[in-house]
């Protein structure tokens, strides 16, 4: 792709996502989500691959779907209360379309079939975009009117995410969809809190990027797109293999690494607010996704000798791992001794 139509098409996306997070007005809010939209399919269809042509088509029939969903929630708000600001979200059926159509944008069950094929189609750096940045002006929308939205209706989807999103995830061989499915435990956990605790979604949120951040450029220095690429990859970097083991195991969610302190204070907040059952569900749910994180974490570092393979060999490419890399892995791994400052913040 020429750089100057890469450069427009990032600026874009900066652009759409700064204008739904800062405005106040439905109509605002809506055109960042078009701009993020349009931005992001000339990224996903590049590589000029029917799979990737596929992926684009589906993502933009479905964004559209959802954007005209959020456009028609506003103005039937606004038809009976003569109100645009986001935060005066009042009428029932403008919050249960509203609920419907973010839901879709995020990939949410039982919305979320078209989110694991569109990240398998594109390339991971796209597929990086897919699952954090474009998530964020959602998310932010969800954060405004969150004290409108029916908290059973989002239980019962958050519920299902985390179910749908480790069951699904179990008989995978495709990384990318792995984390796909990933993305939909991880959201059902955010949704789940958001309307007794919006600040904690947010915490759950910047985490899951940060974590998922981590993976994808590593997974991307790596070149590994398959569980049986990734172990081979050893020879590449072990080093970063090893931080990829903890990474994959932060993000399952286990102590005492870092992606243990959103889970743990999810259920804190459950339990205060009694939400005992929903608490103990989510929690059991969750470990259908540490099968399969457990799986990539034994690929990662199995240490498979070289063999006669379909794909390219991946030996003698040894190549520097960017600093980067380096300290998102670290604060992937490492934060949760300081969660007493990050929830003093919070």
């Amino acid at each position: 792709m020429n750089p100057q139509a890469k450069l427009i098409f990032t600026i874009s996306l900066l652009l759409g996502t700064t204008i739904t997070i800062s405005s106040n007005h439905w109509i605002m809010a809506w055109a960042g989500l078009e701009i993020n939209t349009l931005a992001i399919i000339p990224l996903i269809s590049k590589s000029h691959h029917p799979r990737s042509i596929e992926a684009a088509t589906k993502y933009f029939i479905t964004q559209a779907t959802a954007s005209a969903l959020v456009l028609f929630s506003s103005m039937t708000n606004a038809w009976y209360t003569g109100q645009w600001d986001i935060t005066q979200l009042t009428h029932p059926t403008s919050c249960l379309i509203l609920t419907s159509a973010l839901a879709m944008k995020l990939g949410l069950a039982p919305f979320h079939f078209w989110f694991p094929e569109v990240l398998q189609g594109s390339q991971l750096t796209t597929g990086l975009l897919l699952s954090t940045v474009m998530k964020l002006p959602p998310v932010s929308l969800l954060f405004m009117t969150s004290h409108s939205l029916n908290p059973t209706l989002l239980t019962c989807m958050a519920i299902l995410s985390t179910a749908l999103g480790g069951w699904m995830g179990l008989n995978q061989t495709q990384i990318r969809k792995i984390l796909a499915f990933s993305s939909m435990s991880h959201l059902g956990w955010m949704t789940i809190i958001i309307s007794y605790s919006p600040k904690l979604t947010l915490l759950n949120f910047y985490l899951y990027m940060l974590m998922t951040t981590a993976v994808f450029l590593t997974l991307n220095t790596i070149k590994a797109s398959k569980l049986p690429t990734l172990t081979t990859a050893w020879t590449k970097a072990p080093a970063l293999n090893a931080m990829l083991l903890l990474t994959l195991l932060s993000l399952a969610g286990l102590p005492p690494l870092t992606g243990f302190l959103p889970k743990w204070l999810i259920i804190q907040e459950l339990t205060k607010q009694g939400m005992t059952m929903a608490a103990v569900s989510i929690s059991l749910l969750s470990l259908l996704g540490l099968f399969f994180y457990l799986r990539l974490a034994y690929c990662s570092t199995i240490t498979l000798p070289p063999h006669t393979t379909n794909h390219i060999k991946q030996w003698h490419t040894n190549k520097p791992t960017h600093s980067s890399i380096a300290l998102l892995t670290t604060m992937s791994t490492a934060l949760l001794p300081i969660s007493p400052l990050i929830t003093t913040i919070i």
